[in-house]
């Protein structure tokens, strides 16, 4: 049974209204964040309008804030950010979505001057004003606004978008804009496109926002050649561009066209061909009936990339028992992989722990200590069954801090050299490496100085 002094709502209910209210005054002293928050609590228990009201003045004052803010401030500005954002979609939404869209509007137009005062390299305002894109649709389908006045809006704002707080949003409010806001939305971006640019840079700037804008529409629309009008010649044969030209193509039941997309890509070599090329270029051959190309493109894939899912879509196509072999031939071709730690996450991810064993103490020399958030995991699934391999990677985190003499990773060291101690008694042959005692008499020779790794031993 909880103690009655736990803090839940139900316990907190027992002080009263009054004893309650005067606490949140006194805590409220000195933390504005705190107020702003029980005054939007207050407003709401006054209605969407009077709340509006207080989210509206928030936002301008936020606006208005031209100072930078550094990684302590940025905290507190992305909760109150947020507060105001979830008060938007909430309560004002439910109760004045014509509201809720101004402000959803006045929220994403911030974006531009906080980032300009604000690093994000954390990423975190960059995900808020992707929620608010998220949410805006709808809000607008809720407020049914004027479509040609939406679409106009729109427009105004992706010619502003330096930032890319406002990518996505056609997609977003299409169903808002509707077929008429779409049309118009796509007459205003045609004649942008005709409009005599002020500067060169002006030009290439334009040119992209309508070229996207278009796109956008086109993809909206279920257009696909309206999509690729909007491609340049060169474009169109780039691997990205490529497979995204054949994927809709393909949905649109033009499988031979998507074809021939694929094939006019220029590839600069084996390695410029991604995975969402050959991924595009499988479901095409599907598409067109023809399995066995379909498999020379997984099976091809899987070699150049080692990528789990193209091997378990060619073992599944494969008649009964023919899979084992071939997937025995498989994990020995990644066994021989250019590339270690590839060959090693593909061989524990599978999950191949034999492989594992063989691919750590056969190439032990270039597995590179560093790449510890592969090598930890494995080793520990290692110990049990592999306790010289587990040991070995083990050995490979501890060389690695100790030569590079990574201070901050001396516990974390030491616990792996720990773990190699416990191991060593269910190792009956070290093969060529040697034994713990003889290597920790190494490490103490090595790094003697380093004390304060030996103090965590």
């Amino acid at each position: 049974m909880a103690s009655k002094t736990t803090l839940t709502v139900k316990s907190l209910k027992t002080l009263g209204a009054r004893p309650l209210a005067e606490l949140l005054m006194e805590i409220s002293k000195g933390d504005a964040a705190i107020k702003r928050r029980l005054r939007l609590a207050l407003a709401a228990k006054e209605g969407p309008q009077e709340l509006a009201h207080q989210v509206r003045k928030r936002l301008r004052e936020i606006a208005r804030s031209g100072s930078y803010v550094d990684s302590t401030g940025r905290k507190a500005l992305v909760a109150d950010l947020d507060n105001q954002r979830r008060a938007i979609v909430g309560d004002i939404a439910n109760g004045s979505p014509a509201d809720a869209l101004e402000l959803m509007w006045q929220f994403l137009g911030l974006a531009g001057s906080i980032y300009e005062r604000c690093d994000d390299s954390s990423g975190v305002l960059g995900d808020l004003f992707a929620s608010a894109r998220e949410q805006i649709g709808n809000i607008a389908e809720a407020a049914a606004p004027d479509p040609i006045s939406l679409a106009d809006r729109m427009f105004l704002a992706l010619q502003d978008n330096g930032y890319g707080e406002y990518d996505g949003l056609i997609g977003e409010l299409a169903p808002a804009m509707g077929a008429v806001g779409l049309d118009h939305l796509k007459s205003l971006f045609s004649d942008l496109s005709l409009e005599q640019p002020t500067t060169q840079s002006g030009g290439s700037w334009r040119e992209l926002t309508v070229r996207i804008a278009l796109q956008d529409i086109a993809d909206t629309q279920g257009d696909v050649d309206g999509f690729i009008a909007q491609q340049s010649e060169r474009g169109a044969t780039m691997p990205g561009v490529a497979a995204g030209i054949a994927m809709r193509l393909l949905t649109a039941g033009r499988a031979q066209e998507a074809l021939a997309a694929l094939d006019a890509v220029k590839l600069d070599g084996p390695r410029s061909i991604s995975l969402q090329l050959e991924s595009a270029r499988v479901l095409v051959l599907e598409a067109l009936v023809q399995p066995e190309e379909a498999q020379l493109v997984r099976w091809s894939a899987f070699e150049r990339s080692l990528n789990a899912e193209f091997l378990r879509e060619y073992l599944k196509r494969l008649p009964d028992f023919d899979d084992v072999e071939v997937e025995d031939r498989a994990l020995d071709y990644v066994l021989e992989y250019e590339n270690v730690h590839s060959a090693l996450h593909f061989l524990v991810s599978w999950p191949a722990l034999d492989r594992v064993a063989q691919i750590v103490v056969a190439r032990f020399e270039a597995i590179d200590g560093n790449f510890y958030e592969l090598l930890s995991p494995a080793a520990d699934k290692l110990e049990m069954k592999y306790p010289l391999a587990a040991t070995l990677l083990h050995r490979a985190q501890v060389d690695f801090t100790l030569n590079k003499a990574r201070a901050s990773r001396y516990r974390h060291a030491a616990r792996h050299l720990t773990q190699c101690k416990y191991l060593a008694s269910s190792i009956s042959d070290f093969d060529r490496f040697p034994t713990h005692a003889t290597y920790l008499a190494n490490l103490r020779s090595a790094h003697a100085r380093k004390s304060s790794f030996w103090l965590n031993m």
